[in-house]
């Protein structure tokens, strides 16, 4: 009996070996072929969603926006994808049973919230910056046991946030923020709730206080909130305490800032006796910075270089005395790179320092540390989209990218109202100063591999972006030719790339290249092949030498009129290119600088276009 049922145990195994891998059949895509004819504004887009091809192989798949996992069908990610209108309907992917995630962010698709209930083992939907509005029912979300990410924010949502939301048993991250719901916060009582972003609606009454440890800054933006983690209380009716009277609070600035000029005159006073010759540490430049503000990061070093324990010591920061607290560690860099010589931030502040320039975000100074070299210190002032966790886990995604033709970022230092990025310092200089010098208007004088070779390296540096960071919008997000400094061999370093997730976003749409793209105008956000556009406008730069009129530094007449005028205007310079693969880029560029979304590049296909370009200099 025993050798029958070793026998019979082993006819099974062999079976199961013979079935074959499951994979998403043509059912799956017959489902995601139904969904798509319902999906409004889409045009001739996802042209790789065909009748008959199977979706998923493995975890691999060849549909644009669709996530494989085992086999079959676990995710659907149409971000950035020109979605407009109104009448989004989900209830086609109801039959695809191992779904696990959707994401329609940043699309214009407008009406009311598509109804949700039916995709019952859901554990994470994205819904964020688009135009949806009206109230959301409470069945929208009746059923969802499995759900633990749900991002509304930046819609036109109204109405009282639904009531079911609370009755997530499994929720983890909530994000209603930039919206107007009105009237009282359910009660969220789920164990793993780690974040319930409320800001900027038009809420009322006590925050429940299964909330009140989390940050102040998810319930901004709602004058009739009260109790913590806000500084406002709550009343006897659950509204906020009445606040002191305006003439008073008028009354206690004017003092504030009496006693503040006050202090600034001392200070001032203070240190012109006690300057030193050179005066030109990094300490001064940062202190003083572009306005003359104070810097926290010299008030956070000058804490953190503290002696023994119980007291206090003095420390020689640019010639003159200090205090310092002891154990203070909010001053200390944090490196990214390993094998990296370490130095301290007072190392840093003590060191002398050259300013570089004012940037569209802040300075920047070149500082020679001992033993370490030169690096370029680059003071952020608005560099606060994101919290204390969210901004230490980017810094780590970059920490660990690698890339011949990226400016790796050595280190950084935190603090709430004040972020430094350390780099090295690349003697020869950006891209822009080579093409235009001090504003000039000579040619650049650079040659045709040269100039090919740089082109090369951006679009290596940029694609490798894109695959390295596929969840990002803006893989890049401020390419222009002052941010692509170059090695005395030609070879380009991107610099200031994937920093839009951690910038504050008024500040980045105001600033950032990308958000100037064409798409961007129209739309109001740009899209992942917003870099793709600065690429194209960036060769332009290059091949003929003109100032982008839409990021001119420089007064004067080339820097006026608009961008899309200047691309017309650069590619009329077409016919004066005699050699042929610069007429080849040319065209490239152009198709980068097309206005329509769907008819631009692709990343990858612009890079496999310019590597076959060739420079007629074997020895590059």
């Amino acid at each position: 009996m025993a050798s029958q049922a070793v026998q019979r145990l082993l006819l099974l195994l062999l079976l199961s070996a013979a079935i074959p891998f499951s994979a998403a059949g043509p059912e799956e895509g017959g489902v995601l072929l139904r969904f798509k004819s319902t999906l409004p504004g889409l045009g001739a887009a996802l042209r790789s969603w065909v009748s008959g091809a199977t979706p998923c192989n493995a975890n691999r798949t060849t549909w644009e926006g669709v996530i494989c996992f085992n086999g079959h069908v676990w995710g659907i990610q149409l971000e950035d994808r020109g979605l407009a209108g109104g009448g989004l309907d989900l209830s086609p992917l109801a039959d695809l049973r191992g779904l696990r995630t959707i994401s329609f962010m940043r699309n214009s698709l407008e009406g009311q919230l598509p109804d949700l209930s039916r995709l019952g083992s859901l554990k994470a939907a994205y819904f964020s910056r688009n135009r949806f509005s009206g109230e959301i029912p409470d069945s929208t979300f009746a059923g969802m046991r499995s759900l633990k990410k749900l991002w509304l924010s930046e819609n036109e949502f109204s109405g009282q946030i639904p009531a079911t939301l609370a009755g997530l048993g499994k929720l983890m991250e909530l994000r209603l923020d930039h919206n107007k719901f009105v009237g009282r916060i359910p009660d969220f009582r789920q164990p793993e709730l780690e974040k319930a972003d409320v800001s900027f609606n038009r809420l009322e009454g006590p925050i429940p206080g299964s909330l009140a440890k989390m940050h102040p800054g998810l319930f901004q933006g709602n004058d009739g909130l009260c109790g913590k983690p806000l500084s406002v209380s709550c009343d006897d009716n659950g509204r906020p305490k009445r606040r002191v009277s305006g003439w008073l609070v008028a009354a206690i600035i004017l003092a504030c800032i009496m006693a503040v000029a006050a202090a600034v005159l001392l200070f001032k006073h203070g240190r012109s006796s006690n300057k030193t010759a050179d005066g030109g540490d990094v300490a001064d430049k940062l202190e003083k910075g572009d306005d003359g503000a104070g810097s926290a990061a010299v008030a956070a070093s000058k804490e953190s270089t503290g002696a023994g324990k119980g007291g206090k010591r003095a420390a020689a920061v640019g010639g003159k005395k200090i205090n310092s607290k002891e154990n203070d560690f909010h001053g200390r860099l944090t490196f990214l790179q390993e094998g990296r010589d370490r130095f301290e931030l007072h190392d840093l502040l003590r060191a002398s320092a050259e300013v570089l320039g004012s940037g569209a975000f802040g300075s920047s100074y070149k500082a020679a540390v001992a033993g370490s070299g030169a690096v370029v210190v680059k003071r952020f002032k608005e560099m606060n989209g994101a919290g204390r966790e969210d901004f230490v886990e980017h810094m780590r995604r970059l920490g660990r990218l690698s890339h011949p033709n990226l400016l790796p970022v050595v280190a950084y230092y935190y603090k709430e109202e004040e972020k430094l990025l350390v780099s090295d310092f690349v003697p020869y200089g950006s891209l822009a100063r080579l093409l235009h010098g001090n504003c000039s208007s000579d040619a650049p004088a650079l040659d045709w591999p040269a100039k090919l070779k740089i082109v090369k390296g951006v679009a290596r540096g940029l694609a490798y972006l894109y695959d390295e960071l596929p969840v990002l919008s803006l893989p890049h997000g401020h390419l222009k030719s002052s941010n692509v400094l170059l090695t005395d061999a030609f070879v380009p370093l991107l610099a200031d790339y994937a920093l839009a997730p951690v910038m504050n976003s008024t500040v980045a749409s105001r600033l950032m290249v990308a958000y100037k793209s064409p798409e961007a105008a129209q739309f109001g956000r740009p899209s992942k092949k917003s870099d793709v556009w600065s690429f194209g406008i960036l060769i332009l730069e290059i091949l003929t030498g003109m100032f982008p009129a839409a990021d001119f530094h420089c007064k004067g007449p080339a820097g006026s009129g608009d961008i899309a005028a200047w691309v017309r205007e650069a590619a009329g310079q077409e016919d004066e290119l005699i050699d042929g693969e610069m007429r080849k880029t040319m065209r490239i560029a152009l198709e980068c600088c097309e206005e329509d979304v769907e008819k631009r590049l692709e990343m990858r296909d612009a890079l496999e276009r310019i590597e076959g370009l060739k420079d007629g200099d074997e020895g590059q």
